[in-house]
Protein backbone atom coordinates (compact mmCIF):
# COMPACT_ATOMS: atom_id res chain seq x y z
CA UNK A 1 0.00 0.00 0.00
CA UNK A 2 2.82 2.08 0.65
CA UNK A 3 3.99 1.84 -2.66
CA UNK A 4 0.42 1.86 -4.39
CA UNK A 5 -0.99 4.77 -2.98
CA UNK A 6 1.59 7.70 -4.34
CA UNK A 7 1.09 6.08 -7.64
CA UNK A 8 -2.77 6.55 -7.08
CA UNK A 9 -2.54 10.08 -6.06
CA UNK A 10 -0.06 11.48 -8.58
CA UNK A 11 -1.75 9.56 -11.62
CA UNK A 12 1.25 6.48 -11.46
CA UNK A 13 4.09 9.03 -12.23
CA UNK A 14 6.57 6.65 -11.20
CA UNK A 15 9.49 8.92 -10.63
CA UNK A 16 9.06 9.37 -6.84
CA UNK A 17 9.31 4.97 -6.73
CA UNK A 18 12.54 5.16 -8.14
CA UNK A 19 14.16 7.90 -6.47
CA UNK A 20 12.73 8.33 -3.43
CA UNK A 21 13.08 5.93 -0.72
CA UNK A 22 9.54 4.91 0.44
CA UNK A 23 9.92 5.73 4.10
CA UNK A 24 10.12 9.46 2.91
CA UNK A 25 7.80 9.91 0.16
CA UNK A 26 4.62 8.08 2.24
CA UNK A 27 6.23 8.52 5.68
CA UNK A 28 5.49 6.86 9.06
CA UNK A 29 3.45 9.03 11.45
CA UNK A 30 5.15 7.29 14.49
CA UNK A 31 8.39 7.79 13.27
CA UNK A 32 10.39 10.81 13.91
CA UNK A 33 11.68 11.46 10.85
CA UNK A 34 8.09 12.62 9.93
CA UNK A 35 8.96 15.96 10.97
CA UNK A 36 11.53 15.97 8.31
CA UNK A 37 10.03 15.40 5.27
CA UNK A 38 6.02 16.04 5.79
CA UNK A 39 6.47 19.70 4.70
CA UNK A 40 7.91 18.83 1.44
CA UNK A 41 5.00 16.57 0.45
CA UNK A 42 2.57 17.82 -2.06
CA UNK A 43 -1.02 17.39 -1.50
CA UNK A 44 -2.62 15.50 -1.40
CA UNK A 45 -0.20 13.49 0.80
CA UNK A 46 -0.13 10.19 1.83
CA UNK A 47 1.22 9.18 5.15
CA UNK A 48 1.07 5.29 6.56
CA UNK A 49 1.04 4.17 10.44
CA UNK A 50 0.77 0.79 12.58
CA UNK A 51 -1.12 2.90 15.30
CA UNK A 52 -4.24 1.71 16.64
CA UNK A 53 -7.42 3.81 15.86
CA UNK A 54 -7.22 5.41 19.83
CA UNK A 55 -3.96 6.53 19.30
CA UNK A 56 -4.09 8.57 16.48
CA UNK A 57 -3.31 11.79 17.02
CA UNK A 58 -5.75 14.81 18.00
CA UNK A 59 -4.77 16.64 14.44
CA UNK A 60 -6.18 13.26 12.45
CA UNK A 61 -9.80 13.70 14.23
CA UNK A 62 -9.77 17.27 12.99
CA UNK A 63 -9.12 16.75 10.25
CA UNK A 64 -10.72 15.26 6.51
CA UNK A 65 -8.20 12.70 6.02
CA UNK A 66 -9.09 9.20 4.39
CA UNK A 67 -7.97 6.33 5.70
CA UNK A 68 -6.86 2.90 3.95
CA UNK A 69 -7.00 0.05 6.23
CA UNK A 70 -5.34 -3.10 5.10
CA UNK A 71 -6.19 -6.22 6.62
CA UNK A 72 -4.27 -9.55 6.61
CA UNK A 73 -4.86 -13.62 7.65
CA UNK A 74 -3.26 -12.81 11.32
CA UNK A 75 -1.82 -16.06 10.95
CA UNK A 76 0.22 -14.83 8.25
CA UNK A 77 0.77 -11.93 9.86
CA UNK A 78 2.26 -13.52 12.75
CA UNK A 79 4.26 -15.28 10.45
CA UNK A 80 5.67 -12.14 8.93
CA UNK A 81 5.95 -10.43 12.21
CA UNK A 82 8.07 -13.40 13.56
CA UNK A 83 10.58 -13.29 10.77
CA UNK A 84 10.45 -9.31 11.33
CA UNK A 85 11.23 -9.52 15.18
CA UNK A 86 14.14 -11.37 13.94
CA UNK A 87 15.98 -9.39 12.01
CA UNK A 88 15.19 -5.87 13.02
CA UNK A 89 18.01 -5.57 15.50
CA UNK A 90 15.40 -2.67 17.62
CA UNK A 91 13.37 -5.88 18.73
CA UNK A 92 13.91 -8.66 21.09
CA UNK A 93 14.74 -12.00 19.02
CA UNK A 94 12.01 -14.35 19.14
CA UNK A 95 13.73 -17.96 20.76
CA UNK A 96 10.92 -20.19 18.71
CA UNK A 97 8.09 -19.57 16.67
CA UNK A 98 5.70 -21.05 18.95
CA UNK A 99 6.83 -19.05 21.71
CA UNK A 100 6.69 -16.22 19.63
CA UNK A 101 3.06 -17.28 18.49
CA UNK A 102 2.03 -17.16 22.57
CA UNK A 103 3.42 -13.60 22.80
CA UNK A 104 1.64 -12.47 19.50
CA UNK A 105 -2.07 -13.77 20.68
CA UNK A 106 -1.42 -11.98 24.31
CA UNK A 107 -0.23 -8.78 22.00
CA UNK A 108 3.18 -8.81 23.88
CA UNK A 109 4.73 -7.90 20.15
CA UNK A 110 5.21 -4.83 18.16
CA UNK A 111 2.18 -2.88 17.59
CA UNK A 112 0.08 -4.86 20.51
CA UNK A 113 -2.63 -7.49 19.72
CA UNK A 114 -4.16 -8.17 15.85
CA UNK A 115 -7.72 -8.41 17.17
CA UNK A 116 -7.87 -5.48 18.80
CA UNK A 117 -5.79 -3.24 16.16
CA UNK A 118 -8.44 -4.38 13.44
CA UNK A 119 -11.54 -3.86 15.93
CA UNK A 120 -10.33 -0.19 17.14
CA UNK A 121 -10.82 0.57 13.19
CA UNK A 122 -13.60 -1.26 12.53
CA UNK A 123 -15.60 0.60 15.46
CA UNK A 124 -13.99 3.61 14.39
CA UNK A 125 -17.19 5.09 13.16
CA UNK A 126 -15.61 7.20 10.00
CA UNK A 127 -18.00 5.98 8.18
CA UNK A 128 -17.17 7.25 4.28
CA UNK A 129 -13.56 8.42 5.18
CA UNK A 130 -12.81 5.02 5.98
CA UNK A 131 -11.81 1.84 2.84
CA UNK A 132 -11.01 -1.67 3.85
CA UNK A 133 -9.32 -3.94 1.79
CA UNK A 134 -7.53 -7.11 2.38
CA UNK A 135 -3.96 -8.17 1.52
CA UNK A 136 -4.90 -11.14 -0.16
CA UNK A 137 -7.34 -8.97 -2.24
CA UNK A 138 -4.52 -7.28 -3.36
CA UNK A 139 -2.68 -10.54 -4.34
CA UNK A 140 -5.08 -11.90 -6.44
CA UNK A 141 -6.52 -9.22 -8.07
CA UNK A 142 -4.13 -6.18 -7.86
CA UNK A 143 -5.67 -3.90 -11.02
CA UNK A 144 -9.05 -4.04 -9.17
CA UNK A 145 -7.71 -3.44 -5.92
CA UNK A 146 -6.46 -0.26 -7.56
CA UNK A 147 -9.59 0.45 -9.05
CA UNK A 148 -11.45 0.18 -5.78
CA UNK A 149 -8.23 2.63 -4.65
CA UNK A 150 -8.80 5.28 -6.91
CA UNK A 151 -12.61 5.39 -6.84
CA UNK A 152 -12.02 5.81 -2.87
CA UNK A 153 -9.29 8.75 -3.33
CA UNK A 154 -11.95 10.18 -6.16
CA UNK A 155 -8.80 9.91 -8.81
CA UNK A 156 -9.42 9.08 -12.46
CA UNK A 157 -6.77 6.77 -13.64
CA UNK A 158 -7.01 5.65 -17.47
CA UNK A 159 -6.16 1.70 -17.79
CA UNK A 160 -2.96 2.31 -19.05
CA UNK A 161 -2.08 4.31 -15.71
CA UNK A 162 -3.76 1.39 -13.62
CA UNK A 163 -1.41 -1.45 -15.45
CA UNK A 164 1.70 0.78 -14.80
CA UNK A 165 0.99 0.82 -11.19
CA UNK A 166 -0.32 -2.81 -10.85
CA UNK A 167 3.24 -3.80 -12.84
CA UNK A 168 5.29 -1.52 -10.91
CA UNK A 169 4.15 -2.44 -6.90
CA UNK A 170 4.31 -6.46 -7.30
CA UNK A 171 5.62 -8.10 -5.11
CA UNK A 172 8.56 -8.88 -7.26
CA UNK A 173 9.32 -5.35 -8.76
CA UNK A 174 9.25 -4.01 -5.06
CA UNK A 175 11.96 -6.85 -3.78
CA UNK A 176 13.90 -5.60 -6.88
CA UNK A 177 14.08 -2.20 -5.87
CA UNK A 178 16.01 -0.46 -3.91
CA UNK A 179 14.08 2.35 -3.09
CA UNK A 180 11.36 0.30 -1.70
CA UNK A 181 13.03 -3.32 -0.52
CA UNK A 182 14.50 -1.51 2.83
CA UNK A 183 17.70 -2.44 1.74
CA UNK A 184 19.25 1.00 2.20
CA UNK A 185 18.82 0.87 6.10
CA UNK A 186 22.22 0.05 8.26
CA UNK A 187 22.53 -3.78 9.21
CA UNK A 188 22.61 -2.40 12.67
CA UNK A 189 18.79 -1.83 12.54
CA UNK A 190 17.66 -4.66 9.96
CA UNK A 191 19.97 -6.95 9.10
CA UNK A 192 18.54 -8.95 5.54
CA UNK A 193 21.17 -11.75 6.29
CA UNK A 194 18.49 -12.90 8.63
CA UNK A 195 15.97 -12.40 6.75
CA UNK A 196 14.99 -9.67 4.33
CA UNK A 197 12.29 -7.06 4.71
CA UNK A 198 10.36 -8.40 1.63
CA UNK A 199 10.67 -12.17 2.60
CA UNK A 200 8.00 -14.11 0.17
CA UNK A 201 4.44 -11.79 0.01
CA UNK A 202 2.48 -14.63 -0.85
CA UNK A 203 -0.68 -15.84 0.88
CA UNK A 204 -0.70 -18.71 3.24
CA UNK A 205 2.91 -19.22 4.33
CA UNK A 206 1.49 -20.20 7.42
CA UNK A 207 0.73 -23.40 6.19
CA UNK A 208 4.77 -23.95 5.93
CA UNK A 209 5.08 -22.81 9.66
CA UNK A 210 2.41 -23.97 11.84
CA UNK A 211 1.74 -27.17 13.11
CA UNK A 212 -1.56 -28.77 13.69
CA UNK A 213 -1.63 -27.88 17.91
CA UNK A 214 -0.10 -24.29 16.97
CA UNK A 215 -3.13 -23.95 14.29
CA UNK A 216 -6.09 -25.17 16.45
CA UNK A 217 -4.61 -22.54 19.62
CA UNK A 218 -4.41 -19.85 17.54
CA UNK A 219 -7.58 -20.05 15.37
CA UNK A 220 -9.35 -21.01 18.49
CA UNK A 221 -8.17 -17.60 20.30
CA UNK A 222 -8.41 -15.45 17.45
CA UNK A 223 -12.01 -16.86 16.39
CA UNK A 224 -13.43 -16.53 20.53
CA UNK A 225 -12.04 -12.77 20.49
CA UNK A 226 -13.32 -11.83 17.12
CA UNK A 227 -16.90 -12.90 18.18
CA UNK A 228 -19.53 -10.68 16.77
CA UNK A 229 -17.19 -8.80 14.39
CA UNK A 230 -18.24 -8.75 10.97
CA UNK A 231 -14.58 -8.74 8.92
CA UNK A 232 -16.83 -8.08 5.22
Amino acid sequence: MQEILPLVLNGADLTPIQTVPNWDRVPWLEEKRLALVVDQLKSPRGMVTHLPYHLMPPSFHASKAKVIYVMRDPKDVAVSSYHFHKMAQFLETPATLDEFIGRFLQGKVMFGKWTDHVKSWRGSGLGGRILFITYEEMVQDLAAAVGRLSAFLGRDLSEEATQRIVEHCSFNAMKNNCMSNFSLVPKVYMDPDTSPFLRKGIVGDWKNHFSPEQLATFSSVIRKEMEGESLE
